[in-house]
């Protein structure tokens, strides 16, 4: 469930801007969540990071880092010892009460969205504008960009396949159509049957699944060795009559960073082998 509290926090963060610290020196950062820390190598910044949260491994680099805590507590202690001139977090993946402590220690606190793709890009060029390495964001930025376009128009035209996005599978979660994996999915042409719920990452049961009757079902939850074999029970399900059941690297498509274009084009292809298979059945 904390890697499913993961996946669930990284869209809901909210949109802040901050001007890099007055400082003529480069500044010390400290990263609060594993998404961020993977924005700020990619902008150039990673050798200003002095600290940083659990689950921030990635790139290896990131191991070697501090730990301050981890997406639900931190150390202000460790915090303060690490004397950062900037803290980048998440409005509502960090709690409200944490970044006010923060912050009235006179620390300060940046918040990045990272709620969709096109905010991976602005989050990169941010991040560079406070580290002082905009060259370096500006390319990763445009880089990204230019992977998820490419993908897009790759797959505008291909045929929509009804899909369940399943992140979670005891208890059996999802995620409804404000999700970054399924505006990923929906890009590949891909038609997510739980858009419409109310709830960010709802949990559903397997009667939900077998009522939508999705064409394909793709899992990110890294758990599941065999994900076909776990819905054979329902052999009528058109995903698993058609063995359309497949796993996504789950760092690719849940963590909102840099990585999600490779996400893109890793899901745009499965959902590619899954309309396959529906053309070679008779």
């Amino acid at each position: 469930m904390r890697r499913l509290c993961w996946v669930v926090l990284l869209c809901v963060s909210s949109v802040a801007a901050a001007a890099a610290p007055a400082s003529a020196r480069a500044p010390r950062i400290l990263s609060l969540a594993p998404n961020l820390t993977e924005i700020a190598y990619a902008a150039g910044a990673g050798g200003l990071l002095v600290g940083t949260v659990d689950y921030s491994d990635y790139p290896a680099a990131a191991r070697q880092l501090p730990r301050v805590g981890d997406a639900w507590r931190v150390d202000v202690e460790r915090v303060l010892a690490l004397r950062p001139d900037v803290v980048l977090a998440w409005a509502t993946g960090t709690p409200e009460a944490t970044v006010g402590q923060l912050r009235r220690l006179g620390l300060n606190v940046v918040e990045v969205q990272t709620q969709r793709l096109a905010d991976i890009p602005v989050a990169l060029r941010s991040v560079g504008r406070l580290a002082g390495t905009e060259q370096v964001a500006t390319q990763a930025a445009v880089r990204f960009e230019a992977k998820v376009a490419e993908q897009r128009a790759r797959y505008a035209n291909r045929a929509p396949i009804a899909t369940f996005i399943q992140i979670d599978d005891d208890p059996i979660y999802t995620v409804n159509g404000r999700h970054v994996i399924s505006e990923i999915v929906e890009l590949c042409g891909g038609r997510n049957v739980f858009a419409g719920l109310l709830q960010l990452a709802p949990p559903i049961d397997a009667e939900a699944v077998l009522a939508a009757d999705p064409e394909l079902i793709l899992t990110t939850d890294d758990t599941i060795t065999d994900p076909l074999a776990q819905w054979q029970r329902w052999p009528r399900l058109r995903a698993v009559a058609a063995g359309a059941v497949f796993a996504l690297p789950s760092d690719l498509v849940t963590r909102a960073a840099p990585r999600l274009a490779d996400g893109v084009e890793v899901t745009c292809a499965t959902i590619e082998r899954a309309r396959q298979r529906y053309r070679a059945t008779p």
